[in-house]
């Protein structure tokens, strides 16, 4: 099977670390274009655009404000000429314990809610104005969600849960609702992945409690849902749209 995605031009949110820079990563070694976006590292996003060559790009903007993510597609467009795919995969995950008090466990909420979820919708309201534009070629959505979002989280990460589970329900209306455009929408659930987002809850609780339910011997690597990004990326599972690919290492089957 032929992964060519040399006449592609790929947004990766959150694309400095993690699954994100992982899967910007493998994307350009299937030769798409990549635009990296980053919210504070700009060093590290240098490195993954250095790592990328073939006319990648670092977009600097916090999804944490409407100003930022409102621009961020319109860049993007603007610097390239078009957007072929757009990879969802920027998050937080913010402990919110339930003893905090009622501001701090807001704050925690306002903030996870706006990254995990409210970014994506703005960020796929656009480049579905764009996708529809160039109908029927269309493009493609790629979320990456977790498996939080279907069988639920840790008290202290309800909110992380919560946000993801959104994250999906938004994936799957744009794949029921824009196919005819041309548009395909795609949504990835990793399980615990060894990233620096994890990292914090393992700290917290042990990496046997994160690798005590999975089906196999080791903990999800990036490049493990990387890989899965770029087929989907490829066009080759478009007929699977509105689907979401587990990627927990067993840890949770539905």
């Amino acid at each position: 099977m032929d992964l060519d995605l040399s006449n592609q031009t790929i947004l990766v949110t959150g694309a400095s670390r993690g699954i994100g820079r992982a899967a910007a990563e493998a994307l350009a070694d299937t030769g798409a274009t990549v635009a990296v976006h980053y919210g504070r590292s700009e060093d590290a996003a240098a490195e993954v655009v250095a790592a990328c060559g073939r006319g990648a790009r670092a977009f600097q903007a916090d999804l944490s404000t409407l100003e930022a993510t409102d621009a961020l597609i319109e860049r993007v467009v603007d610097a390239y000429g078009r957007l072929d795919a757009l990879v969802l995969n920027a998050g937080v995950a913010v402990p919110t314990p339930l003893d905090d008090d009622t501001q701090s466990w807001g704050d925690a909420w306002a903030e996870t809610m706006h990254v995990n979820l409210r970014a994506p919708e703005l960020l796929c309201r656009h480049a579905l104005d764009h996708f529809r534009s160039r109908s029927p070629s269309g493009g493609r959505i790629i979320s990456v969600a977790s498996r939080a979002a279907f069988r639920g989280d840790t008290p202290d990460y309800m909110t992380y849960a919560a946000s993801k589970a959104g994250l999906v329900a938004l994936t799957r209306s744009i794949a029921r609702e824009f196919g005819t455009d041309g548009v395909k929408a795609f949504t990835l659930a990793p399980g615990f992945t060894r990233t620096d987002m994890a990292q914090d809850f393992i700290e917290e609780y042990g990496e046997a409690h994160a690798t005590s339910d999975l089906a196999l011997n080791e903990l999800t690597e990036p490049a493990d849902v990387a890989a899965v990004v770029v087929f989907l990326a490829s066009g080759h599972a478009d007929h699977a749209t509105g689907t979401t690919v587990d990627v927990n290492a067993g840890s949770y089957v539905h």
